[in-house]
């Protein structure tokens, strides 16, 4: 019995060694925990546009320990404009606002993070360390919202990078973003992980109260420990169910996105995480399936391996089983719930624990009407 529990202990760590070569080998070498404290990524490979691959070895002379850690810097771009335009039929918004491109939070399964690559930098670390913040979003967004013939849509934030990130507390970006909103009566949207967005409840609530603002909280897991490996900047899972509670008090429609499920490892929660958002005062839940594009791939399954290597195979079978027997599949419809019998099972859990709970019985949509013109006049603007 010992020699077959040795051999199967052997074989284990065989493939468990031969499955994060493959995935070292597609994305240059592991970055050491010294240098990536507090990062969820564990490789940094090049972006998909670069004519060169870069790869980091060690030559045999300690060279390694000398590199520096990763620390957040930030760079200021300058868009031409700040309302970014979508035709994709699967998703309910048609107009976004991005105030930060990468996102401190670090969350490893990120989505966007393959963004990263058209500024020639890295969808690994760099995702998460070398950010670009937006200082003009707020005049930019004065300026289009006051084109002759705009016809006000709710805007989006926090769909693609979270507006509410640890470097918004110093650039104020999205505060200044919901003064100009608020200002022309225009309704908003907002995701986000942060408990950052509570400092902004005096803005949401008013807006709220005509109907012009709602909120979404994404909650991925109840567990502490996970999350803190998983998205390890952005607000405790408890922090989060407090932001829901503090903003439904404000008078704030609050949401919650189970976002995203990840199987095997956080679809057992479901239903503690509706109970807990409803509870906090959550009226409307969704969910999302784990994505896996481009470059987020290698970097998910880097980091499944690094924590979790008995779940591994596991997790990867049951993604691919919902994806075609791919990682991802960016087919419209298909891409946010997966297809499949274990995709079914996961969406019929959520529609009967929402139901349960009396989630999503009514939908309260944003106004537009109030939106306020510039005028005519020639009045000065706020920001000009």
């Amino acid at each position: 019995m010992e020699q077959i529990r040795s051999a199967d202990l052997a074989a284990f760590t065989e493939g468990r060694a031969a499955m994060a070569n493959a995935i070292i080998d597609q994305s240059g070498l592991r970055v050491g925990d010294d240098r990536r404290r507090g990062r969820a990524a564990g490789i940094n490979p090049s972006g998909r546009y670069e004519p060169l691959s870069r790869h980091v070895f060690d030559d045999g002379w300690s060279s390694l320990d000398e590199l520096p850690a990763f620390k957040t810097e930030v760079q200021v771009e300058k868009p031409r404009a700040i309302i970014t335009r979508n035709e994709s039929p699967d998703i309910s918004f048609d107009r976004s606002i991005n105030p930060y491109r990468g996102c401190e939070h670090g969350c490893v399964y990120c989505f966007a993070r393959p963004t990263h690559a058209y500024m020639g930098l890295s969808p690994g670390l760099d995702f998460e360390s070398k950010l670009f913040a937006k200082p003009d979003a707020a005049r930019l967004l004065e300026k289009e919202l006051s084109k002759e013939g705009y016809k006000p849509r709710t805007i989006a934030i926090g769909t693609n990078t979270d507006p509410y990130q640890p470097i918004e507390k110093k650039w104020r970006i999205m505060r200044e973003v919901l003064e100009v909103l608020e200002a022309f009566n225009h309704p908003v949207g907002i995701v986000t992980k942060s408990a950052l967005v509570m400092r902004d409840a005096d803005i949401l609530g008013r807006m709220a109260e005509k109907g012009l603002a709602k909120v979404a909280l994404s909650v991925t897991t109840l567990d502490p420990k996970l999350a803190r490996t998983m998205e390890p900047r952005a607000a405790t899972p408890a922090r989060r169910l407090e932001a829901l509670r503090t903003l439904s008090e404000a008078g704030i429609p609050v949401s919650a996105m189970v976002a995203p499920v990840v199987p095997g490892l956080t679809d057992h929660e479901i239903e503690r995480i509706l109970e807990s958002v409803a509870h906090a005062g959550a009226k409307e839940a969704g969910y999302i399936i784990l994505r896996l594009p481009l470059e987020v791939s290698p970097v998910f399954k880097e980091w499944l391996l690094r924590h979790y290597p008995d779940r591994y195979r596991h997790v990867t079978s049951l993604i691919r089983s919902m994806r075609d027997g791919k990682d991802y599949d960016a087919e419209w419809g298909k891409r946010m719930k997966g297809t499949g019998p274990y995709a079914w099972q996961i969406g019929r859990r959520f529609e009967m624990t929402a139901k349960r709970l009396g989630l999503n019985i009514e939908k309260r949509p944003l106004r537009t009407d109030l939106f306020k013109a510039p005028s005519a006049k020639g009045e000065q603007l706020m920001l000009l």
